[in-house]
C-alpha cells in the first residue's frame, strides 16, 4: 500500500516486523552452541539464507531506496550492518573477484581467439584480391532519373556514393552578398 492509504495499525506492524528482524540479527554468536564441522554455516548466516529465500532481502533493499519510505531509513540501515556484523571488509571486497578473475580469463581467451580468427580470414581475402587497383569507378545510368532533356542520368561515381546524390553534386552554391544576407 502507498503510505497515503496506510492505516496507523499497519505503519506499526511494519515497525514492529522491522524492529524483530533487527533484534533476531542482533543475537550475539554463541561459540559453545555452534560447534559444527569447519565450513558449515553458522545460526547467523542460516538466519540470513532464511531472510533471502523469503525475499525480505528484496523488501529491505526496496525500503531503502524508495523516496517515499524514508521513515524506515534507521531500521533498515541497522538491520543492513547487522546482516555484515561478522564480515570484514576487505573479506567482502575481495568475495567476488576470484570467480570474476576466472571469467575474465576465460573472456579474454574467448576473445583472443575470434581476434586470431578474423585477422586469418582477413589475410585469406587479402591474398584472393588482386593487387592493382582499377582507379575505374564505373558508369551507371539512373533510369527514371531524368536529366537535361529527356536522357537518363549517368552517374560516373561508385555505387555506395549513389544514395548521397543530387542533381547539384559538384556544383558552386551561389554566394550572396554580405549586404543582402537576411
Amino acid at each position: 500500500q502507498d503510505w497515503e492509504q496506510r492505516q496507523e495499525e499497519d505503519t506499526l506492524l511494519i515497525e514492529r516486523i522491522l524492529l524483530l528482524v533487527r533484534n533476531v540479527l542482533h543475537v550475539p554468536p554463541d561459540p559453545t552452541e555452534e560447534q559444527g564441522v569447519d565450513g558449515d554455516a553458522s545460526m547467523h548466516d542460516r538466519v540470513l539464507w532464511a531472510l533471502h529465500i523469503s525475499r525480505m532481502d528484496d523488501l529491505l533493499k526496496f525500503l531503502a531506496s524508495s523516496q517515499a519510505e524514508q521513515q524506515w531509513a534507521l531500521h533498515v540501515l541497522e538491520i543492513i550492518s547487522l546482516m555484515f556484523r561478522d564480515q570484514s571488509p576487505e573479506e567482502l571486497a575481495l568475495l567476488g573477484q576470484g570467480q570474476a578473475a576466472a571469467e575474465h580469463g576465460e573472456d579474454t581467451w574467448e576473445l583472443e581467439t575470434l581476434r586470431q580468427r578474423e585477422m586469418a580470414e582477413r589475410r585469406v581475402r587479402a591474398l584472393q584480391r588482386p593487387s592493382r587497383h582499377s582507379h575505374f569507378g564505373g558508369s551507371y545510368v539512373l533510369q527514371g532519373l531524368k536529366a537535361i532533356g529527356d536522357r537518363d542520368v549517368i552517374f560516373h561515381k561508385g555505387l555506395h556514393n549513389l544514395k548521397s546524390y543530387s542533381h547539384d553534386l559538384g556544383k558552386e552554391p551561389r554566394r550572396v552578398p554580405r549586404r543582402r544576407w537576411a
